[in-house]
Order: structure tokens, then sequence, then C-alpha cells
């Protein structure tokens, strides 16, 4: 499992550990059923504490994304992708207000915003191309 932290981010990394294992579940990368590695094996590859390790399986855990059985692991647990699709549009609904807010603290327009949008889409679409 390719898992990639950035340490000069002021992202927390198990947030950043279990964001891309919620991508790899959601893009069918990790299929239901499929074993994560353990805690102790991930904390070693990407050679950060247990303790980081252990909170974003939990974060996973509870919401809904795998399952942890004491001694046999962690597994890619059955999703709904209508619920998940509900609640990540929920997310970006949080944010968007959340951007209105700064938006409007900045004095941005509509106009403003869509075109900062526009810019950070083409960016970031580019950037996947190119890797």
């Amino acid at each position: 499992m390719d898992i990639i932290i950035t340490n000069n981010s002021d992202y927390p990394i198990y947030a950043q550990i279990k964001d891309q294992i919620k991508t790899m579940i959601l893009n069918g990368e990790l299929k239901e059923g499929d074993a994560l590695p353990s805690m102790r094996l991930l904390s070693k590859e990407l050679r950060i504490s247990i303790i980081t390790t252990k909170r974003a399986y939990e974060e996973l855990e509870r919401e809904g994304y795998i399952e942890s059985y004491t001694g046999k692991g962690s597994f890619v647990k059955g999703i709904n992708r209508e619920m998940v699709k509900e609640t990540v549009v929920y997310e970006i609904e949080t944010l968007f207000d959340e951007i209105l807010e700064k938006a409007d603290m900045a004095g941005l327009s509509y106009d403003e915003l869509e075109q900062l949008m526009h810019t950070l889409y083409e960016e970031r679409c580019k950037d996947e191309k190119n890797l």
C-alpha cells in the first residue's frame, strides 16, 4: 500500500493516512474484505508512531470504512456508496460555507471565487496528469 506522508504540512499525519486509505477504498483500489497492513507494520514502513497509525485506523473504523478484529487485523468494510457520497457532499457544503465566509471578509466577488476555483481545478488536473 503506497501512502505518502508530508511532514512539512499543517495537516496531521494520522489524517493524511486516513484520507489516503479512504480514497483507495472509494476508488476501488482496496475492495471489501481486503486486509490492511497491521498498525505496527504500517508505522514501521512510514517511520511514524504506532499511536498515529492507530488513530488513523480508529477514525476509519468510526467512519465505517474498515472493521478491526483483535488478533486478526483490520479489513475493508463493505460500504454503501450512496451514503458515502451524501456524507462527502455534506462535508463539501460545510467547506463551502467556510469559503464563503472568508471570501466575504476579503470582499471577493462571485466571479473572483469562480475564477479562483477554476484555476485551482486546472492546476490539480495538470498535476494529476504529470503523476
